[in-house]
């Protein structure tokens, strides 16, 4: 959102996609998630947000075939001081981080090739209502992948 300063406190639904939306992470089977090796490395590299920075936490997440969907709570003033590596991080930078981290991970396991889509969609949650909304889609995302609009294979 233009002007809006995503270091601040709240509630952050994001989805971050691989490049030109190749499956990469695993299958859906009879509406539940398999990772494959790469799937494992990007719920490691998720997981590991949470202990990077002390003013993340994490919430509901799914890793699914060509996507993650994941929410993050910032929590405001943790972090700050002089130790700018404890700073508060923008949602952009931990994003970045997670991105790089699990890229470099991913490459390393003799996969060269693989990338991320540029950017990443969020959205900023702004009441209990819709949180509870988000939860529920994250949980049956994987049920309803033969409709999902990332699934652009329609397996």
């Amino acid at each position: 959102m233009p002007g809006y300063d995503y270091r601040r406190g709240g509630y952050y639904f994001v989805t971050i996609c691989t490049k030109d939306r190749m499956k990469w992470f695993g299958e859906v089977l009879k509406g539940r998630m398999i990772l494959n090796r790469h799937g494992e490395i990007v719920r490691e590299r998720w997981l590991w947000l949470g202990k990077r920075y002390p003013h993340v936490r994490l919430d509901e997440y799914v890793v699914m075939p060509n996507h993650l969907h994941g929410i993050l709570i910032i929590k405001p003033g943790v972090g700050n001081g002089r130790d700018r590596s404890r700073q508060t991080k923008s949602l952009s930078s931990v994003i970045g981080a997670f991105k790089a981290t699990s890229c470099q991970s991913i490459r390393q396991d003799d996969h060269p090739a693989f990338q991320w889509q540029r950017s990443f969609y969020d959205h900023i949650i702004r009441s209990g209502e819709s949180l509870k909304k988000i939860r529920h889609y994250i949980k049956t995302n994987p049920a309803t992948w033969r409709e999902d609009e990332e699934n652009v294979h329609k397996t």
